[in-house]
């Protein structure tokens, strides 16, 4: 598989196997993940890996919290306010996929139980969950999102799928508890990982793209 391959069959895998990943293919992805560049070569990720108990008891609080309607307090504030035309993409997303699905909007038990998916962690054997220090800003956020992609794209190619959600960050206070995580680092994002269920319908859904000369404006070539 070269780069434009797993760029074309990488998706956001909404339902795992059970199945655990091996530690040494875990450490295969990251190895080469590694690689990711960064400004001034600050290499500011620092990346904690979820699996066995610890996911599992993390998995059932966060979803627990959810239950209870906990609002989510995560340590990076998701965007309260869009741009209309970016906020229509999303509208457009979530209908598609509820029709995919074959769910009605009235259903809001179907409805409760895809949302629910997400706080499932998606059923992942493993979750990433990459940190930094809180005193940087947006340009390490950069940084961070380059080496998310370098996850994915690693795991990919070793036939690893990959879910990166907000989702799965919403409740950091459970996460810095039980991954040790200190507290002069913020959770970023977390990157589920695992072997995509095929038989699931959750993973036969594909979001569109623009057109690429919708998004790029060349000049002077």
């Amino acid at each position: 598989m070269n780069v434009f391959e797993a760029l074309e069959s990488r998706y956001t895998c909404r339902a795992f196997k059970p199945d655990r990943i091996d530690r040494e293919k875990i450490m295969e992805i990251f190895s080469a993940a590694n690689r990711t560049p960064s400004w001034a070569n600050t290499q500011p990720w620092e990346i904690y890996v979820a699996g066995g108990e610890v996911l599992e008891k993390l998995r059932q609080d966060c979803l627990e919290r959810f239950r209870d309607g906990v609002v989510a307090n995560a340590d990076i504030p998701r965007a309260e306010n869009w741009p209309p035309v970016i906020e229509d993409r999303m509208r457009q997303l979530m209908a598609a996929r509820m029709k995919d699905l074959a769910i009605e909007r009235e259903d809001k038990a179907a409805r409760q139980n895809m949302i629910e998916n997400n706080h499932r962690f998606f059923g992942a054997p493993a979750v990433a969950y990459l940190c930094m220090d809180r005193s940087l800003t947006t340009w390490s956020m950069h940084d961070l999102g380059m080496m998310s992609q370098s996850i994915m794209l690693a795991a990919e190619q070793l036939g690893v799928s990959s879910a990166i959600a907000y989702n799965l960050v919403i409740y950091p206070d459970l996460i810095h508890q039980a991954l040790e995580i200190p507290d002069e680092l913020s959770v970023v994002i977390g990157i589920a990982l695992g072997y995509a269920d095929p038989d699931s319908r959750q993973n036969h859904f594909r979001s569109p793209r623009r057109p690429v000369n919708e998004v790029i404006r060349l000049k002077g070539i």
